[in-house]
């Protein structure tokens, strides 16, 4: 498992590299470039970790709420416990930041990780009509939560 390291704006670059080639299947939504992410972690409560170039995760927290804005793990990395570490940052930051729930939206079809957050204590509470792009085409989501 790859260390994890705050990411931060100066990291930008490094992340939407890493962001590019997540979300290169499509799954998890269009890929973010440098300027978005930098733009996202200069707002308040936005914090976020890199797992190396294996992955990354980044999150906001407001008004005892908090949500995933994105994770992705690079495909090379996949299925060895990257995405659960990057998580796990978050479950243990948050709550300081005083959230309590943290909620997500993951797309309809992507069934692995629906799995993984269903693994890790996260359920069902709504579902986002055509929320994601995929070229001309839209796809929903489901929103996911869980108690922190």
């Amino acid at each position: 498992m790859a260390d994890l390291i705050p990411l931060t704006r100066a990291l930008a670059e490094r992340a939407a590299a890493i962001h590019a080639a997540a979300m290169a299947d499509g799954l998890g939504g269009e890929a973010w470039g440098a300027p978005s992410l930098r733009g996202l972690l200069g707002t308040p409560g936005t914090v976020g970790w890199l797992a190396e170039d294996a992955g990354l995760v980044m999150a906001r927290a407001m008004a005892g709420e908090a949500e995933i804005l994105t994770l992705g793990v690079h495909p090379a990395y996949r299925r060895q416990g990257v995405a659960r570490a990057l998580l796990a940052a978050c479950y243990a930051v948050l709550p300081a930041m005083g959230a309590e729930r943290l909620s997500l939206e993951v797309a309809i079809d992507n069934l692995p990780a629906q799995t993984l957050y269903r693994a890790e204590g996260f359920k069902r509470t709504g579902r986002r009509p055509r929320y994601y792009r995929r070229g001309a085409e839209r796809i929903d989501a489901l929103v996911m939560a869980r108690w922190l």
